[in-house]
C-alpha cells in the first residue's frame, strides 16, 4: 500500500469518537476461548466461511477461509456457532482451533485454522482482528475494511464479505 493510501485508513481509524488509547475496557490478552460465530459468505463463486469471535457479544477477532476439503474447512450447514480455542503447540507456538458441538452434543474440534486458509488472507484477517481488539467502534471497522483497496480482484471482493459477516453485528448493543 502506498503512504495515501495508509494514511487514508489512518484518518478512517481517527474518526472514533473514542480513540482506541483511551479506552478502559481494552483487553491485553486474548482469553483462551472465545465464543464465535460462524458466517458463510462467498468470494466469487467460491465458498467462505468466517469465524468471528465474540468478547461480551462485542466482535473480538475473524478469521476467514476457503470453505472445501482440499484447501480450506468443511462444516456441517447447521453449525452458526462454536468456541475458538487458544492452543499451545508443543514447540511454544499458538494455533487457533475451531470447535462446535452437533446436534447430539459431541464435540468436534478443527485444528489449526491459521495452517488451513491462504496466508494473505489470513493477513489481512488478522489486521482487521487488531482493530476490532483494541475497540475501535464497529462502523469505523468496516469503513476501514470498504476501503481497502488491494491489487487483487479477489481480495477486494473478500473484503465484501467481511463486511456482511460484521455488519450482522451493528444492530446488536455495543460495549462502549
Amino acid at each position: 500500500m502506498d503512504d495515501e493510501r495508509v494514511q487514508s485508513l489512518l484518518d478512517i481509524a481517527e474518526g472514533s469518537d473514542t480513540p482506541c488509547a483511551l479506552r478502559s475496557d481494552v483487553i491485553e490478552h486474548r482469553p483462551e476461548v472465545l465464543e464465535c460465530d460462524v458466517v458463510r459468505f462467498q468470494n466469487k463463486k467460491e465458498k467462505w466461511v468466517a469465524f468471528v469471535g465474540l468478547l461480551d457479544g462485542r466482535p473480538y477477532e475473524i478469521f476467514t477461509g476457503l470453505q472445501d476439503d482440499d484447501e480450506g474447512i468443511v462444516l456441517p450447514k447447521l453449525v452458526t456457532k462454536g468456541r475458538i480455542i487458544k492452543a499451545t503447540n508443543p514447540d511454544g507456538t499458538h494455533r487457533y482451533d475451531f470447535q462446535f458441538e452437533n446436534k447430539r452434543g459431541y464435540k468436534t474440534t478443527v485444528e489449526g485454522l491459521s495452517e488451513k486458509f491462504n496466508k494473505e488472507y489470513w493477513n489481512y484477517a488478522k489486521l482487521i482482528s487488531g482493530v476490532l481488539r483494541y475497540g475501535m467502534p464497529l462502523e469505523n471497522v468496516i469503513r476501514l475494511v470498504s476501503s481497502m483497496q488491494m491489487e487483487s480482484e479477489d481480495i477486494n471482493t473478500w473484503t465484501l464479505g467481511v463486511e456482511r459477516a460484521l455488519k450482522k453485528y451493528l444492530g446488536e448493543p455495543q460495549q462502549p
